[in-house]
């Protein structure tokens, strides 16, 4: 890994609130083949920024060059699309939270602070070292939590897929460590499970589970080919994330990693309140990524039948009310109403079955073992 870093760039994204007690040990973790460790401060009300930018003050560790140099864009014939998005991105730069970077010399600090002004979320919090690394190239970003809970080295394997064999998403799973059910959190295994059959549904990443953990790494070409600033603020970005990467036709890789837990973090996430919330998320991202990527960007016959299966699925359950209105009052229902019932709710089911199945199909290309 230390041969292949010299000639591809990489970097670790470090959100943190509230975190003075773990920053340290995270920091003093990464690993020597990290060029770049972005760490974004999310409005903490304790002592995390005075913590981090002590350790910078004290450890002025230059990076290694590796910026590469970006081509001047002059107008010609061809190049109209390239322009237009060099306009959008100067557009989207005012759409991420505002943050000030306390490093005076960042273009050279291997460690960099970037500060938020308002507390955002953790999905803002990694956003904004997102885009930091796609302003300077990276050629693979990895996101740890700046709790403790992920242990640094398990980089080197989140990372090598996307340095050595083009992955474009790497993520880490602790469900298929054995000791998961052993470490983990009862009810957080639950509720992670719970998550991780609707992320299936939602992403098309089928074969995905553990979706809500963090320890990621990303490739510079599947940077570019999401709205950045449009992730998902709050603790279902994971589950944004891989719609958003879905949508974009990009390869997946989920890698084993080691559950931790009781290291000294305080979990600022209540598993109840969160379910909810990421569950209607997913419901609105699932119909999003059937419009677009499968309507508007590549049609698929998919699509029709999804749409026929909910359209006879609500046929089916307002007969099954009037049929169950009925019964309550002693009415008599009648032989062709079941029947319709019955003939909605059958093809309904079948329509969406297939629907599934082709889905599984379509997307086992982007999936990666």
């Amino acid at each position: 890994m230390e041969n292949l870093s010299k000639e591809r760039s990489i970097a670790v994204v470090i959100p943190c609130y509230n975190e003075e007690t773990q920053i340290l040990d995270v920091l003093k973790g990464i690993p020597s083949f990290v060029r770049r460790i972005i760490v974004v401060n999310d409005h903490s009300s304790d002592r995390t920024r005075e913590v981090v930018q002590a350790y910078i003050q004290e450890n002025k560790t230059e990076a290694v060059e590796f910026y590469k140099q970006q081509s001047i864009l002059i107008k010609n014939k061809f190049n109209e699309a390239d322009i237009v998005l060099a306009q959008i991105k100067e557009q989207e730069n005012l759409k991420f939270t505002p943050s000030k970077i306390f490093n005076s010399n960042p273009e050279k600090d291997r460690i960099i602070l970037i500060n938020h002004l308002v507390n955002a979320g953790v999905g803002a919090s990694i956003a904004t070292g997102y885009k930091w690394c796609l302003d300077h190239s990276i050629d693979c970003t990895a996101v740890m939590a700046g709790d403790g809970q992920m242990d640094p080295a398990e980089l080197e394997s989140i990372c090598r897929p996307v340095v050595e064999e083009g992955i474009d998403y790497v993520k880490g799973n602790r469900l298929i460590h054995r000791s998961a059910w052993l470490v983990v959190p009862k009810v957080r295994y639950f509720g992670n499970s719970i998550l991780s059959i609707l992320t299936k549904i939602a992403s098309g990443y089928w074969h995905v589970s553990d979706t809500q953990t963090g320890y990621t790494a990303i490739s510079l070409k599947a940077l570019k080919s999401i709205r950045i600033h449009k992730i998902y603020k709050s603790y279902g970005m994971p589950n944004d994330m891989l719609v958003k990467l879905n949508i974009a036709f990009c390869t997946l890789r989920e890698v084993e990693i080691k559950p931790v837990y009781r290291v000294g973090e305080k979990s600022k996430m209540k598993i109840f309140k969160v379910i909810p919330r990421i569950s209607l998320l997913l419901l609105r991202l699932f119909i999003q990524r059937l419009w677009i990527k499968y309507f508007f960007r590549d049609f698929h016959p998919l699509f029709l039948l999804y749409h026929f299966s909910f359209i006879l699925g609500g046929l089916a359950c307002w007969y099954l009310v009037k049929i169950s209105n009925k019964l309550i009052s002693g009415d008599l229902v009648l032989d062709i109403t079941m029947m319709t019932f019955s003939l909605f709710l059958i093809i309904g089911f079948q329509s969406l079955f297939f629907a599934m199945w082709m889905d599984i199909q379509d997307n086992q290309r982007l999936y990666s073992r």
